[in-house]
């Protein structure tokens, strides 16, 4: 399942990428706003939605779902560890290295009397 959401999510990024740098920007009708005779105002209204609008908007709507899709099912994960399958260690005094005591800071020195 999450690889089809990836997959999905993968190309319509691409799509959304390439719609985008398809269209013409509202800059490339400046010279034509200066006496061009273009049909659109500068700053006006852009008439009709074009086709390539469109798609950007649908491919806009897939990409965020699919990205909360992804948001979704990542926060959803099980924590799983291996630390689980294995049991804690038993932990064991250290040894004391020979030839010391092990009474050392318990003893003290006779006093002098």
């Amino acid at each position: 399942m999450s690889i089809l959401v990836i997959v999905v999510h993968i190309i319509v990024c691409i799509a959304l990428i390439l719609i985008v740098l398809l269209q013409t920007g509202k800059g490339a009708d400046m010279g034509a706003a200066f006496g061009g005779g273009s049909s659109q105002t500068l700053f006006g209204s852009t008439g009709a939605s074009t086709f390539l609008s469109k798609a950007t908007t649908a491919a806009a709507v897939v990409f965020m779902l699919t990205s909360l899709v992804l948001a979704y099912m990542s926060g959803n994960q099980s924590a799983s560890t291996i630390m689980t399958d294995s049991p804690a260690p038993i932990e064991q005094p250290a040894a004391a290295p020979s030839g010391t005591d092990t009474q050392g800071a318990e003893q003290t020195a006779p006093a002098d009397n």
